[in-house]
């Protein structure tokens, strides 16, 4: 296991990567997962959106929308 410094930097808190872990991009992603911290590079793809569909409850909008009617509007002023 390798072991690293964390650091301020500014009003941010950092870590420094040792070079066997090094990235190829300028942006990662960032999450928490339990007590770990992960970072990955950034998707450019719509695979987020399928992982946060396939993430919803199975009783999610069970009931459907409850959206009020539109309103109302005067288009000719």
């Amino acid at each position: 296991m390798t072991i690293t410094r964390v650091f301020k930097s500014g009003n941010s808190q950092a870590v420094r990567i040792p070079r066997e872990f090094q990235l190829d991009v300028s942006e990662v992603e960032i999450f928490q997962r339990g007590e770990e911290l992960v970072l990955r590079k950034k998707r450019d793809d719509l695979s987020d959106v399928l992982d946060l569909f396939a993430s919803l409850p199975d009783d999610f909008m069970e009931e459907g929308r409850q959206d009020p009617p539109p309103q109302p509007r005067d288009f000719d002023e």
